[in-house]
C-alpha cells in the first residue's frame, strides 16, 4: 500500500521508533503545496503533488490523509480507500498514545467505510452496464453491509431496480432487515458452514497454554459464517424479553444492525444459541474453523495482519462504530469461508479455561475442564493489537463479564 521510489537511498532507519525516517524535508514542499491546493478545492492538482511527495516520503500520515481526501473528492475510490488505510496503518504503528491523524481516528474509519461503499456501488454500476447482473447483486450486497449514507442509498436503490426481478426481490428482503425488519437476521441465522470430520493441528509453541502442538480429531460440525449481529440479537430479545445488554440503546440503531452484538456475557451467548436451536462451539471446534487443517497462524494464512484482514487495534468505542459490519474483510476469511475469526469481537466458546488443558485433554473431540473460574474467548477484538489475532491464541474471561469487546457465534451438530 505504501509506494517507495527507487531513489530512496537517502533514508535511514530509526530503530527506536520502529518506523522508517526519511531524509529531512523529503516531500515537504509537495506536501505543503498539495495541502494548499486541497484547501482551495483544486483536487486533481493536489493529488498529483501529494502522490509525488509520498514517493519521496511514504511515512507521512498527514499526506496520506490529504491524498485520500483529494481522491475522495475526485471520486477515485480505490485511491481514497488505499490512503485512508495507509494513514490508519501508519498511525497505529507510530507507537504514540495520541493519534497523529487529523481530527479523530473514528472519523477517519467512517470516511474509509464510506469510501469503500462508494467504490462497491460504482463497481456494481459498471457490472450492471456490462450485463453481469449476478455479480452486480453480490457487489450491491457487499456495499449494503458497509452501512450506506442517504446519498448512497439513492444510488443503491436505482441500481437494485435494474436487476432482474428474481435478484432484486432477494436483495429487497435483505434490505428490509437492515432497516429494522427481521429478514436479514433470519438470513444470517441460516448461513452456517459445515466443517468436515477429521484431524487438524491444534495449539502452538508461542504460549504456554497453547502447548503441546497436537493433531486433534473432531466430528463434523456446523458453525455460523458470521458473528451474531445486533439485528439478530434484537430479534431474540423481542421474542424472549430477556435482559438487554449494557448500552443496548446505543447498539440497537439502524446503522449498527449488521455489526456484531457485544456487551454479552457467556450465559447470554449460551441462551441466544439455545433459542436459535444451536449451541456455543467448543474451543477446539472454534480453532479448527478458524485455521483449517494446515496449522496456519491466522485464518487467512501466515501473512502478518493488515487492516485488510481484520478489525483490530482501534482505540475508541465511538458508540459501537469501532466494530465493523460482519463480513467486511474478504481477505481475512478462514479456509472454510468464515468471516471475522480474527478481530472485530472476542468470541465466547463453551469451554472453561485451563492453563494446562491442552496437555490433559483427549485427542478426539476434546472439551475443556469440567469446572473453573473463567471461560475461554477467542479471536481478538477491535481494541486489541495484532498479537491477539493468532488462531491458536487463548484468552480467559469471567463468564459474567459484559464488556464491549465480547461477542459470539453459534455452532450446531449436523
Amino acid at each position: 500500500m505504501r509506494h517507495v521510489s527507487a531513489n530512496m537511498a537517502v533514508f535511514c532507519l530509526f530503530i527506536a521508533s520502529g518506523a522508517a525516517v526519511y531524509a529531512a524535508g523529503a516531500g515537504d514542499q509537495e506536501f505543503s503545496k498539495g495541502e494548499n491546493l486541497l484547501k482551495n478545492k483544486q483536487y486533481a492538482e493536489a493529488r498529483t503533488l501529494l502522490e509525488t511527495g509520498i514517493q519521496k516520503d511514504p511515512s507521512n500520515i498527514q499526506a496520506h490523509f490529504n491524498l485520500a481526501e483529494a481522491c475522495r473528492a475526485l471520486e477515485a475510490w480505490i485511491c481514497a480507500e488505499e490512503h485512508y488505510e495507509a494513514a490508519l496503518d501508519l498511525d497505529a504503528k507510530s507507537g504514540r498514545t495520541t493519534s497523529y491523524l487529523p481530527k479523530t481516528k473514528a472519523k477517519v474509519w467512517r470516511l474509509r467505510e464510506e469510501t469503500t461503499a462508494w467504490r462497491l456501488l460504482h463497481e456494481a454500476k459498471a457490472l450492471v452496464a456490462a450485463g453481469k447482473m449476478k455479480q452486480a447483486q453480490e457487489t450491491l450486497e457487499s456495499a449494503h453491509e458497509m452501512g450506506l449514507t442517504t446519498e448512497q442509498q439513492v444510488l443503491h436503490q436505482q441500481l437494485q431496480a435494474k436487476l432482474p426481478r428474481s435478484l432484486s426481490g432477494a436483495k429487497k428482503q435483505v434490505s428490509a432487515g437492515a432497516s429494522g425488519g427481521m429478514g436479514e437476521a433470519e438470513n444470517l441465522d441460516l448461513q452456517m458452514v459445515l466443517v468436515p470430520a477429521g484431524t487438524f493441528t491444534r495449539g502452538s509453541t508461542l504460549g504456554d497454554d497453547e502447548k503441546p502442538v497436537r493433531q486433534i480429531y473432531l466430528n463434523a460440525f456446523k458453525i455460523d459464517k458470521y458473528e451474531v449481529t445486533v439485528g439478530q440479537y434484537a430479534k431474540y430479545l423481542e421474542a424472549t424479553e430477556m435482559e438487554e445488554p449494557p448500552d443496548w440503546s446505543v447498539m440497537n440503531q439502524p446503522q449498527h444492525l449488521r455489526r456484531p452484538v457485544v456487551n454479552v456475557s457467556w450465559e447470554d451467548a449460551v441462551n441466544y444459541c439455545k433459542w436459535a436451536g444451536k449451541r456455543l462451539p467448543t474451543e477446539a471446534e472454534w480453532e479448527k474453523a478458524a485455521r483449517g487443517t494446515d496449522g496456519r497462524i491466522y485464518p487467512w494464512g501466515n501473512e502478518a495482519p493488515t487492516r485488510l484482514h481484520a478489525n483490530y487495534g482501534r482505540k475508541d468505542w465511538d458508540d459501537h462504530l469501532a466494530l465493523s459490519p460482519v463480513g467486511s474483510f474478504e481477505a481475512g476469511k478462514s479456509p472454510y469461508g468464515i468471516y471475522d475469526m480474527a478481530g472485530n469481537a472476542w468470541e465466547w466458546v463453551f469451554d472453561w479455561y485451563g492453563l494446562d488443558s491442552y496437555k490433559k485433554s483427549p485427542e478426539k473431540n476434546p472439551i475443556g475442564p469440567a469446572k473453573g473460574d473463567e471461560k475461554v474467548v477467542r479471536g481478538g477484538s477491535w481494541l486489541y493489537v495484532a498479537d491477539f489475532l493468532r488462531s491458536a491464541h487463548r484468552f480467559n474471561a469471567q463468564p459474567m463479564n459484559r464488556q464491549f469487546g465480547y461477542g459470539f457465534r453459534c455452532a450446531k451438530t449436523p
